[in-house]
């Protein structure tokens, strides 16, 4: 806590230097982004807050640590591993901070019980507009900003230091894969499973109509062995290989990084040779990003793809639909949009009285995320955003939400009748008077700021 508090007095002395020279302009400055929607280039921030990086403490009697905004989920979970925990959630790409998962939407195989990472998050200071440092809580004065702050990516300022709920952790999780043959039986199984209070873990993958697995993960004290995907094993083909397996809680945590899921083909990290080349230090989602983003500049999938004559979309979503929902939008996804494989996650809300206000998902229903990212091919040349705007009608029509980490296509007033927009004009009014940081349509439909 020292040197947390060194920085933040740091940070005041720029912030008061800056207002003095009428320059204030907060921002953040990253090496990698989880962010998949291109935006307009802006200016360098002003105010750095890059260095907010650390794990401050792992009180494991109380179930909680504290890190700023900055900090890694890789950072954390090694911290509370050592001391016999993990994060209540953890995404699973290593580069996601604490900060950014809680002002974008964080899930993983745990959220059936935890819900999503703002769902763990007890206290958090946030950076406002004004260069202010404002503490929240469930219950003290900033209760709507603890509430509006998640889904709403930098427009209500920045996340310094943050409060979340660990779960103790064993030293192995043992896997049980369940393959079904069609979409009814995976879709039963997975409500069984979030059921069951001897399970830690659920998630799925559906490889096509008729191959889903459902994986049920479990915290043991002993493991007969172990598995390693993190070099030239792939953990996702393990799903149609095995019933069961075993991995360390780190590997664990960490399964679906080594391949990004599965978009390392994409890259030619799949392929035997070119995977030891690449070699173990740079099989990870943060390699594979930086070769995403170059190729985004340089435009060479763009030409090949014209060579072809072929018309590209990229579909990089994030959904959640009620789990009476599910099959439908499965079906849909089929039919319309045809990425395989496709992630799917369930959660629950824990707290009803936390729900937050800029992502409406109800208490009380089982809700499945259903993750697929890809690029969509045809000969056809369609309207701009063509299928990423089916997919957003299907998904409102089944009383659905989608994370806003990636290209959006709604009206205005689309959006807003989804984000609450009465409840969101009060949170910058009361924070952000002055309009310093971007509006939320803006930033992440717009992709202005």
């Amino acid at each position: 806590m020292t040197g947390h508090a060194d920085r933040l007095a740091r940070l005041e002395a720029a912030i008061a230097s800056a207002r003095r020279e009428g320059r204030l302009a907060i921002g953040l400055a990253k090496r990698t982004s989880n962010l998949f929607r291109d935006r307009a280039s802006r200016r360098a921030p002003r105010i750095d807050l890059s260095g907010f990086d650390a794990v401050l403490g792992v009180d494991t009697s109380r179930g909680l640590v504290e890190a700023e905004g900055m900090c890694t989920y890789e950072a954390l979970a090694d911290a509370t591993l050592a001391r016999g925990a993990v994060p209540a959630v953890v995404p699973q790409l290593k580069s996601i901070t604490l900060g950014g998962a809680a002002a974008g939407v964080g899930i993983e195989a745990s959220s059936f019980r935890h819900g999503l990472v703002h769902d763990t998050v007890v206290e958090l200071d946030v950076l406002a507009a004004d260069g202010s440092v404002v503490r929240c809580t469930p219950d003290n004065k900033h209760r709507d900003l603890f509430l509006g702050f998640p889904n709403s990516y930098g427009t209500l300022g920045y996340a310094l230091r943050l409060v979340a709920r660990t779960v103790p952790a064993k030293r192995y999780v043992r896997l049980r894969h369940a393959r079904h043959g069609d979409a009814a039986s995976f879709f039963a199984d997975l409500a069984a499973a979030c059921a069951d209070p001897a399970v830690d873990y659920v998630d799925g993958v559906v490889f096509d109509r008729g191959r889903l697995v459902l994986t049920r993960g479990t915290f043991v004290d002993e493991a007969p062995s172990t598995s390693d995907y993190t070099f030239e094993r792939i953990y996702y083909r393990s799903l149609l290989e095995r019933e069961s397996d075993h991995l360390t809680a780190r590997d664990f945590l960490w399964r679906w990084d080594t391949d990004w899921f599965w978009c390392s083909r994409n890259v030619g990290a799949q392929h035997p040779l070119l995977r030891r080349l690449y070699g173990r230090a740079r099989l990870n989602s943060v390699t594979y990003q930086r070769i995403m983003r170059w190729n985004a500049r340089a435009g060479l999938t763009r030409a090949l793809d014209r060579l072809r004559g072929v018309h590209a979309e990229s579909v990089i979503q994030d959904v959640d639909v009620p789990i009476a929902a599910a099959e439908a939008l499965l079906a849909f996804l089929h039919e319309r949009v045809g990425i395989l494989p496709i992630w799917v996650c369930p959660l629950a809300l824990p707290d009803p009285s936390r729900a937050a206000t800029l992502y409406p998902l109800s208490a009380g229903t089982p809700w499945v995320n259903f993750g697929f990212w890809d690029v969509v091919r045809t000969r056809e040349r369609r309207p701009e955003g063509f299928v990423n705007r089916a997919i957003e009608r299907e998904v409102a029509r089944l009383g659905g939400a989608k994370s806003l980490y990636s290209d959006s296509t709604y009206t205005e007033d689309e959006f807003w009748a989804l984000h609450d927009r009465a409840a969101y004009a009060a949170l910058k009014r009361r924070y952000d008077p002055a309009g310093a940081l971007p509006d939320l349509y803006a930033k992440c439909v717009l992709r202005k700021g």
